[in-house]
């Protein structure tokens, strides 16, 4: 069963100006998330900058994660790679505290669907802790049919699926299907309200890591059928969505958090800031939002 509803955000990593991980911003963000009404927390995923983290300060991001959240929270960790073997040797490795795993489908080797399912098959039977499964067909250069998704629903540790193909067809077709008690995330901040009113369950936002309060509040309207209320705050929020993705992620939604005193926009390379006029756009309407 499920247990991953309602609001996921997809913690950002913060940096100093140096690169170094700033572990005090990342500490403010967790307890925004807590005080803002966040359902659960997503750790080192794509948005955290995943690939350009060193396996210790991977360690050292969640230990810090952990304790802020005190058990307040959920917590899911990023495990995910196109070296299946890989894959589920780091997930034996994830410590006690971490309640699911989000996996993305392997990404650039571009398997068949059987290669796809044979994946998270052998990821499932490796650990005990319940698994997301995260479809992303820009990123990884391959989709995950329906078909596939739901004969990995068949799967007991199998719990939901993070669906960012933005194929409205594919997805309510799983949310059609779908066995009693397996989850469908939205994974575009963008079209979170309509999703969950075809039948998804939530979201694993970019956009709640700077505006928990507004977003969890749309979320939970949108879960209750208030799709008046929930329709207000989708356009009040659309703007600013479609401004954090403009020039990539997490660019955008890092000069919010930076407007918010979290931390500053520092990111690792090959990710740059976003441009200065961008920037400024992002700022009014962040002022707009938190009034």
């Amino acid at each position: 069963m499920n247990i991953f509803k309602g609001t996921g955000v997809a913690l950002v990593t913060p940096f100093n100006s140096d690169f170094s991980i700033d572990f005090e911003g990342l500490k403010k963000l967790v307890q925004l998330q807590i005080d803002g009404g966040t359902d659960f927390l997503v750790v080192q995923g794509t948005t955290g900058e995943s690939p350009t983290l060193s396996s210790d300060e991977k360690s050292k991001i969640l230990d810090t994660v952990l304790e802020v959240n005190s058990g307040k929270l959920p917590i899911v960790f990023g495990a995910g790679g196109n070296d299946t073997i890989k894959v589920a040797e780091s997930i034996s490795k994830i410590p006690k505290g971490v309640d699911g795993i989000l996996s993305v489908s392997p990404y650039y080797n571009k398997p068949t669907q059987e290669g796809i399912y044979q994946h998270y098959k052998y990821l499932a039977e490796s650990t005990d802790l319940p698994i997301i499964l995260y479809n992303v067909p820009g990123r990884t250069g391959s989709n995950v049919l329906a078909e596939t998704t739901l004969r990995l629903a068949e799967i007991p540790s199998i719990v939901a699926m993070k669906e960012a193909s933005g194929n409205f067809d594919q997805i309510m077709e799983i949310i059609r299907c779908r066995p009693d008690g397996f989850g469908v995330l939205s994974g575009d901040d963008a079209i979170t309200m309509p999703l969950i009113a075809a039948g998804a369950d939530g979201v694993i936002s970019v956009v709640a890591n700077s505006f928990p309060e507004k977003f969890s509040a749309m979320v939970s309207a949108s879960l209750r059928g208030d799709l008046a209320y929930a329709r207000e705050l989708h356009y009040d929020l659309l703007p600013i969505t479609r401004m954090f993705f403009e020039e990539g992620n997490p660019g955008g939604v890092k000069v919010a958090l930076e407007i918010r005193k979290l931390m500053n926009q520092s990111m690792r390379r090959p990710l740059i800031p976003v441009s200065s006029s961008l920037a400024a756009r992002i700022a009014l309407e962040t002022k707009r939002i938190l009034g």
